[in-house]
């Protein structure tokens, strides 16, 4: 079997129901189960409408005291967006109705809820406390969501809105905060570190700042925020794919090798060399899209090779999501080759974002 994901032996069951009732009617019954799953109920029908009352009350407040407000919100529901779609096998977000469903049992309702909460957080402590240096509101930011997050996750974990995947349990300690694994703690703030840099990163853009340009890049800086950004990266893919055949020596936590993250940091060094080479002057858009596209380019090689070989074992609940079309050539499935420049905008967000503050002393 030469199939990189070996899909077909991973989906044994939706084959065995094919075989029983025939493809149609294993479809519809498929189709009806998901439907079931999606239906609301009284709790998550106030949960919803709770969302939606709490998002007006938060973007009117906004409204009053920033400008270019739907731009920012645009910016915020899309690195929130990017994060929950490749990160989708992690968890089942069920019961908030058929209609609140944007991919698989991605919802938009809880994308608007992310978006608001954490760009309510950014915008009320930049406006009181403006003196602060922004790696000290950074840091404030991280805090209070740490607080919000957790609570709200609790609230949509006893509503029965939100259940892990078979993968996070067996990963985690097994100790838990009113349902809530307590390895919360820390995934929150990585979640939120990303999408926070990403939303800063162009909030940059939006607002044609006037910025210290980079006379010459530092490598030793970018080395370290490389690698931290992949690290925080592959914590949180780390129950969704299991990276094996590592020397034991080389894991940093659980199978997380430095080795592999220092794979990713170096790819990302050759598309900084090429972009500063060939398209420096270009606007900030084409030379950010050119660095996504170069790195993709080289990673979508290199993660099919690991999977052929047994370096890279993706987990049921991920190969369960994949449709069984794989890219032409690397065999990779559709995707994971989508989910790459998707998180590589993430984390080259997260990069730039601190590379522009380190630079101009903010």
């Amino acid at each position: 079997m030469t199939e990189p994901f070996f899909l077909v032996g991973q989906c044994e069951a939706l084959i065995d129901l094919i075989a029983q009732k025939g493809l149609i009617q294993a479809a519809l019954e498929h189709e009806a189960e998901h439907a079931a799953m999606r239906a609301t109920n009284f709790g998550t029908l106030i949960f919803d409408l709770a969302v939606f009352g709490l998002v007006m009350v938060a973007f009117y407040q906004l409204s009053r005291i920033k400008d270019k407000l739907w731009q920012r919100a645009a910016i915020m529901a899309g690195g929130v967006l990017i994060f929950e779609i490749f990160t989708a096998p992690l968890w089942v977000n069920d019961n908030l109705g058929r209609w609140a469903y944007v991919y698989q049992d991605v919802s938009w309702i809880l994308t608007i809820g992310w978006t608001a909460m954490i760009l309510y957080v950014i915008v009320m402590v930049d406006h009181w406390l403006p003196d602060w240096k922004a790696p000290w509101r950074f840091a404030t930011y991280l805090g209070v969501l740490l607080v919000l997050v957790t609570i709200a996750e609790m609230v949509v974990v006893g509503l029965g809105i939100r259940k892990y995947a078979p993968e996070v349990i067996e990963s985690v300690s097994g100790i838990n905060l009113l349902g809530v694994p307590i390895e919360i703690l820390f995934y929150v703030p990585v979640f939120t570190a990303l999408v926070i840099a990403f939303y800063k990163y162009w909030s940059f853009v939006l607002d044609d700042a006037v910025l210290i340009p980079m006379k010459r890049r530092k490598w030793g800086r970018g080395i370290v925020l490389g690698f931290i950004a992949v690290f925080m990266f592959e914590l949180v893919i780390e129950p969704m794919v299991e990276n094996r055949k590592f020397p034991a020596w080389s894991n940093i936590y659980h199978d997380v090798s430095f080795i592999m993250t220092g794979i990713w940091v170096l790819l990302i060094g050759v598309a900084a060399v090429v972009v500063d080479r060939f398209v420096i002057g270009y606007p900030v858009w084409l030379r950010f899209l050119a660095a996504v596209m170069i790195i993709a380019a080289l990673v979508l090689p290199i993660e099919s090779w690991m999977i052929i070989n047994g370096y890279r074992v993706y987990g049921e609940s991920a190969v369960a999501n994949f449709t069984g079309f794989t890219t032409p050539i690397t065999g990779v499935a559709v995707e994971v080759a989508f989910a790459i420049p998707f998180y590589l905008t993430l984390i080259i967000s997260f990069i730039r974002y601190w590379e522009i503050v380190l630079d101009n002393g903010l």
